[in-house]
C-alpha cells in the first residue's frame, strides 16, 4: 500500500484519558500543522455514539455541528483538523459507531457473512479497519491522524481502542504511533502537578494492549523536569517523550508549544519521515492577536449562549479577523429567549445574528434586529439570522404586520420565509437539509461582492428554509438588495441593506470556511465595519 512518494502510509493514534474535553482534536491538528509542510495528511474521527452523525443532536450535547464541503454533518473536531491542517475533509473520515453497526447490519442481511455467528471481533474490528483503509487506498495519504473520540475506560470506545491495538500489526510496528492525552491537574492549596491521574489513565490504555509512544499532559503550566521523569518511568516512555499540553488563551498557540517541546522530532524519527515545521507566518498572526491596537464589543444573541461550543466557528473566525486587523474582539452573549432589555446596544459595537432552529428566542431577535437597522449598528446575520432579518425588514419596512417563517408560524399571514419545497415530503431528520457547499452569483456593486471580490463563490449551507419567492418583489422594492442568490435565481443567498454601516445576512454558514491566514469574507468586512463605528467614522 504506497502513496505517490513511494512511501508506506504512516498512521498516529490520538487517545484520551482522565476526563473529556481536553482538546484531542486541537491537539491531533496542532501536531499535523506541525508536520504538513511536506506531507499529506488525512484526518480521521471516530465517535462512539450510535447517532449517525451528530446532525440531530443539540448542541448542548455536542456543541457545534460542522458541515462540510460533501455535505457531510461531523464532529466539531473537523473544524479544527480543516483550520491547522488546510484540508477540505470528508463525511466518509467521520465514523460513528452508529455507522459502523449500520455497515455490520447491512454486510449480515446481503449474506457478506455467509451465515457465521456476526460478533464484535473480528467482524466489527475488521469493518472499522477496512473502512479507514479504504480511505487510504482513495486519498493515498502520507501520513494519516485517527483520534478516537470520549476517554479511555469508556464502554462506547472499546472497539475502536481494539481495532487501533490491531493496526499495529496491520500495518508495521514502524508505520504507527501512539499518542496519548491525558490531564495533570494542580490542586488548589497544593501547588504541586499531580501525575497520578497521567499514570492510572495509561495503565488502563495499557490493559487495552495499547502502549503510547507520546503522552501529552494537559496542564495550566509547563510540565516539570520531575513530573516528566516521574510520567515516563511509571509509563515506560522516554523523557522526551512526555510534553506539556499547556492551557492558553489562544489555540493557535499550541503548535508553537509543541515545537518548543520538541514533539515533531520525536514523530520524525518514530516513524521515518521529516516534515519540517514552518511557522514564521503562523507566529506573525499569533502576534498580531497579541498586541491589538483597538477593541470592540459584538454582541453574539442566540439561545445556546450557554454553551459557546455551540458557536465555535463563529468565534474562530473572528480570532482570524483579529489577527488581521490587530483589534481585540470581546463578544457580549446574549440570550434571546423572553428577552426583555436591549439597553446592551447602547454599549457594542456590532451584532451577529447566528443560525438555530426553532421558534424559541426568535422574537428576541427580531427586536434586536429592528433596533440594531433603526440605530445603525453593524450587523451580520447568519443562516436563520438572514431569515429573521428579512421577516424584521418585511415586518416594520414593508407593512407586512404578522409576516413570519412557517417554521415559526404556520398560519402567518405572510410568509416570508417559507420551506424548501423539495423538504416538503420528508419525514426523517437526520441529513435531510439542505446541505453542503452550494454556489451563489453575486451582484454587482454590492458590499459582499466587494467583499468576495468574484462573481461566483461557494459557501456551505444547513437549513430547509428560505426566503419565499412570492415576497421577492415586495421586499426589493421597498430598498432591501438580494446582492447574492442561486445559479437559477430562486434562492436568496445574501441580503444587505444599502444605506446602512454594515447591514448583511447570508443563507449560508461563512464560518465554516474561515481560517486563520485567510478570514471569512463576510466576518472580515463585518468587524471592519465594528471598527468604523466605534470610531463614528464616516460610511
Amino acid at each position: 500500500m504506497k502513496n505517490s512518494s513511494e512511501m508506506l502510509t504512516k498512521y498516529i493514534i490520538v487517545t484520551g484519558g482522565v476526563l473529556s474535553g481536553l482538546g484531542k482534536g486541537i491537539a491531533a491538528a496542532s501536531i499535523g500543522h506541525l508536520l504538513s509542510s511536506k506531507l499529506k495528511i488525512i484526518p480521521i474521527k471516530c465517535d462512539g455514539y450510535l447517532n449517525l452523525d451528530p446532525g440531530t443532536m443539540n448542541p448542548f450535547e455536542h456543541g457545534e455541528v460542522f458541515v462540510l464541503d460533501d455535505g457531510g454533518e461531523v464532529d466539531m473536531d473537523f473544524g479544527h483538523y480543516e483550520r491547522f491542517l488546510g484540508v477540505t475533509c470528508k463525511s466518509t473520515w467521520n465514523l460513528t459507531m452508529g455507522k459502523v453497526f449500520d455497515m455490520v447490519r447491512k454486510k449480515e442481511r446481503r449474506g457478506d457473512y455467509l451465515g457465521k455467528t456476526v460478533q464484535y471481533i473480528p467482524h466489527v474490528t475488521d469493518v472499522i479497519k477496512n473502512h479507514i483503509f479504504q480511505i487510504v487506498r482513495e486519498e493515498t495519504p502520507d501520513l494519516v491522524f485517527v483520534e478516537i473520540g470520549g476517554t479511555v475506560g469508556d464502554i462506547e470506545n472499546e472497539l475502536f481502542l481494539e481495532t487501533m491495538r490491531q493496526m499495529k500489526e496491520d500495518v508495521g510496528r514502524d508505520n504507527i504511533l501512539y499518542i496519548h492525552l491525558t490531564y495533570v491537574p494542580i490542586p488548589y492549596g497544593v501547588s504541586e502537578q499531580k501525575s497520578k491521574p497521567t499514570q492510572q489513565s495509561v495503565n488502563l490504555l495499557r490493559q487495552r494492549g495499547i502502549f503510547p509512544d507520546i503522552i501529552i499532559g494537559r496542564c495550566s503550566q509547563f510540565l516539570a523536569k520531575e513530573v516528566k521523569s516521574k510520567i515516563a518511568n511509571f509509563c515506560d516512555v522516554q523523557p522526551n517523550a512526555v510534553i506539556t499540553g499547556l492551557d492558553v488563551e489562544n489555540i493557535y498557540e499550541i503548535p508553537v508549544v509543541f515545537e518548543q517541546e520538541g514533539l515533531p522530532d520525536i514523530i520524525h524519527k518514530k516513524l521515518n519521515l521529516y516534515s519540517p515545521p514552518d511557522l514564521r507566518k503562523w507566529k506573525k498572526l499569533i502576534e498580531n492577536i497579541r498586541s491589538t491596537k483597538e477593541e470592540i464589543t459584538v454582541a453574539m444573541c442566540g439561545k445556546y449562549t450557554k454553551l459557546e461550543d455551540s458557536y465555535a466557528s463563529i468565534i474562530e473566525s473572528f480570532n482570524h479577523c483579529s489577527a488581521h486587523l490587530k483589534c481585540k474582539i470581546h463578544l457580549k452573549w446574549v440570550e434571546t429567549t423572553g428577552l426583555k432589555d436591549a439597553s446592551f446596544l447602547d454599549h457594542i459595537d456590532g451584532v451577529v445574528v447566528p443560525g438555530g432552529f426553532g421558534s424559541r428566542g426568535t422574537e428576541g431577535k427580531i427586536e434586536i434586529i429592528r433596533l440594531a437597522r433603526e440605530k445603525n449598528i453593524p450587523l451580520l446575520g447568519l443562516c436563520l439570522g438572514l431569515q429573521l432579518t428579512v421577516i424584521e425588514f418585511a415586518r416594520n419596512v414593508c407593512n407586512l404586520k404578522g409576516a413570519n417563517s412557517t417554521e415559526m408560524d404556520p398560519d402567518t399571514p405572510y410568509p416570508v420565509i417559507d420551506i424548501l419545497p423539495e423538504q416538503r415530503k420528508i419525514i426523517d431528520k437526520g441529513g435531510t437539509m439542505r446541505l453542503g457547499a452550494y454556489p451563489a452569483i453575486l451582484k454587482d456593486k454590492t458590499i459582499v461582492r466587494s467583499l468576495y471580490n468574484a462573481p461566483e463563490i461557494k459557501e456551505r449551507h444547513r437549513h430547509r428554509y428560505e426566503v419565499n419567492p412570492e415576497y421577492h418583489s415586495v421586499i426589493t422594492e421597498h430598498g432591501m438588495i438580494f446582492s447574492g442568490a442561486s445559479p437559477d435565481g430562486k434562492l436568496v443567498e445574501f441580503i444587505e441593506l444599502p444605506d446602512l454601516r454594515f447591514f448583511v445576512g447570508t443563507q449560508a454558514h461563512p464560518e465554516l470556511k474561515s481560517r486563520l491566514e485567510k478570514p471569512a469574507p463576510l466576518f472580515y468586512g463585518f468587524i471592519k465595519a465594528c471598527l468604523a463605528y466605534k470610531n463614528r467614522l464616516p460610511t
